[in-house]
Order: structure tokens, then C-alpha cells, then sequence
């Protein structure tokens, strides 16, 4: 079984390819192709934390496996991720085990990606202005992702920490070539961006309807249990786009707060989900219809994501010979 680290896993995961071949899992997903059953968890509430287990496959990328990842976001501003995984690829063909890697950097970066994705989909073509709310490894993977799909010239970057806000866009910086600055606050981030990524662990909303500008696309991958990261207009007067209705609408922990509040509440029901990302791939949903439209991409993480940035590292390992192969037997 070949074994890679999460410097290996870094290495080898090449941003342009895994944005690609997300297109073609997601319509897997949409169309009944791949297989990605409901994640299960067992709660740590002490913590607020979770521990889940994600099984996926997907024949189209010949990929069969499992991610265990766990969230615990206390440990956000600590030595430690917030999100924490490992993930084992099996042979479709005879289950055997076939590789196990860290999962920590395939989860950042596949979600960075996937968000990417949906900017692909749906943001303006000239988007050029792009708002980072949070600090955190998501917060830097949307960022390098978002760049990677519009031509994005000006980032600002918000967060609860100014001196984290400031040394995240020091790096932007002197990664990508745009303009990248610290925001004053998330208000100040937001108003005329283009595109809005949060990434946050907040209790209370950091992207409100008040200073979006009309035809903004906004991302949202935030999770906290008692919290949510878009407010109930922002949902309500937006094309509201997810991965799977079934993932998103699932019940707590596992779902989505941002759309299972407002539906509790009735502002919206689960009819006002407009697509899933797959049905965008496929044509058989339309996307953004005029560039005033509001559009939002509520995501929760589906295992079909990590199953194909899984297959993209392994064969990428054994192509250039990188990794441990060990003996299960």
C-alpha cells in the first residue's frame, strides 16, 4: 500500500487539474453516476466537534474510497487545523486497500477548488474584485483557487484577527499577481467585490445582504454548529447553487445552517435550492441569468471531491515514484 504525507500530498495535487476534474465528478454525483452515501459522525459536543466518515466512488475517474475527517473548530487560532483527515483509496476492481494519504491537504484544497468551480459557473466573466472572509488554510486555498478562473486583479482579505488578516495578505502578495490587501472590517471586504469566499468557524453572519453589490457571487464553506456565515436575505434573494440537495439539506451536524435555518424559519423552503454544481456541468439547469443576479454556492463537502483528488495524487505519486509503499499483510 503506498503511503504519502501532507507535504506529499501538496506536491503532487496540481490546482488546475483537480478544478477540471471536479467538472465531470460533479455531474457524476447530479446524474446518479457516483456513489457518495450520507456522511455519518459520531459527535464530540464538549467540543462541538465531529468526527465523520465520507465513503465515495466515482467510475468515470475509477477512484473507490474513504475519507475519515474530523472538525473540531476550537482549534481554530491554535498549532492545529480546524479540519483534520486521513483517506484510504481501494482497487474498484477487488477492494483491496491501496493507498492511504493525509486527507487535511486534499480537504482544503479540494474545497478551495470546488468553489472555483462554481465561480466557473456562475460568477461574471469579468470579475476582477475578490473578498476573503476568514484567515484560515481554506481562506488561502480559495484565494490561489479563485485566481485560477477570473481574472482577478484586487483582493482583500477580513478576519476577526487584524494582524492574521494582515499576514495572510502579505502572502497572497507574493504569491499571485494581484493588488492584495487587509480590510478594515468584513463590510469593507465586501462592498463591489465581484466574487465573496468565506471560510470562517463564526457564530453570527460575515456576509450580509446589505453590502452585497448586485451581481455578486458568493461562496460560503463555513461550518460552525451553532453558527452560520450568510444572512437570511443574502439566501432568500439569491440563486442558491450546492453540491447535493442531499448533502446540503441533510440534518444536523452534517447539513447546512445557512439553508436549514431559513427554512425552519420560513423564509425560504428546500425548493429554493436552484441547482446542484453537477446540473450546472450538465446544461440540464440553467445558471446565472442576468449580471445583477445575486448567486450563492453553499457548500458541506461531498466525497466525491476528495475521492477525485485522491486518484489525481496517486497516480501523480506513481508516476514521479513518490511515497512509502508498505506490507498490510
Amino acid at each position: 500500500m503506498l503511503v504519502l504525507g501532507h507535504s506529499q500530498v501538496e506536491a503532487l495535487l496540481e490546482l488546475d487539474a483537480l478544478i477540471d476534474a471536479l467538472a465531470p465528478a460533479m455531474a457524476d454525483l447530479s446524474a446518479g453516476r457516483a456513489s457518495a452515501p450520507d456522511r455519518v459522525a459520531a459527535l464530540v459536543p464538549e467540543r462541538d466537534a465531529f468526527l465523520a466518515a465520507m465513503p465515495g466512488r466515482v467510475p468515470s475517474a475509477g477512484v473507490l474510497m474513504s475519507k475519515l475527517v474530523s472538525l473540531f473548530p476550537h482549534n481554530a487560532g491554535t498549532a492545529l487545523p480546524t479540519h483534520q483527515a486521513l483517506i484510504v483509496v481501494f482497487d474498484p476492481a477487488t477492494g483491496e486497500p491501496a493507498a492511504l494519504l493525509d486527507g487535511t491537504a486534499v480537504t482544503a484544497w479540494r474545497t478551495g477548488a470546488c468553489s472555483a468551480l462554481s465561480a466557473r459557473l456562475l460568477a461574471r466573466e469579468e470579475a476582477t474584485v475578490l473578498a476573503i472572509v476568514g484567515t484560515g488554510v481554506q481562506a488561502r486555498s480559495h484565494a490561489l483557487a479563485m485566481c485560477r478562473v477570473r481574472p482577478i486583479r484586487q483582493i482583500r482579505v477580513a478576519g476577526r484577527d487584524p494582524a492574521k488578516a494582515a499576514a495572510l495578505a502579505g502572502e497572497l502578495s507574493s504569491l499571485l499577481d494581484a493588488e492584495v490587501r487587509p480590510a478594515a472590517d468584513y463590510a469593507d471586504a465586501i462592498a463591489g467585490a465581484d466574487i465573496v469566499a468565506a471560510a470562517t468557524h463564526c457564530l453570527e453572519p460575515v456576509v450580509r445582504r446589505a453590502w452585497l453589490a448586485p451581481g455578486t457571487h458568493v461562496t460560503s464553506v463555513g461550518f460552525n454548529p451553532a453558527g452560520r456565515e450568510l444572512d437570511d436575505a443574502t439566501i432568500a434573494d439569491a440563486l442558491v447553487c450546492v453540491e447535493s440537495r442531499q448533502a446540503a439539506l441533510a440534518p444536523f451536524p452534517t447539513g447546512s445552517n445557512d439553508l436549514l435555518t431559513p427554512i425552519r424559519d420560513g423564509v425560504i423552503t428546500a425548493g429554493h435550492v436552484h441547482a446542484e454544481l453537477g446540473e450546472l456541468v450538465a446544461g440540464t439547469r440553467p445558471g446565472r441569468t442576468s449580471p445583477e443576479q445575486l448567486t450563492v454556492y453553499k457548500s458541506v463537502g461531498v466525497a466525491v471531491q476528495d475521492a477525485v483528488a485522491a486518484a489525481l495524487v496517486v497516480d501523480a505519486a506513481r508516476e514521479r515514484a513518490i511515497g512509502v509503499e508498505i506490507a498490510m499483510a
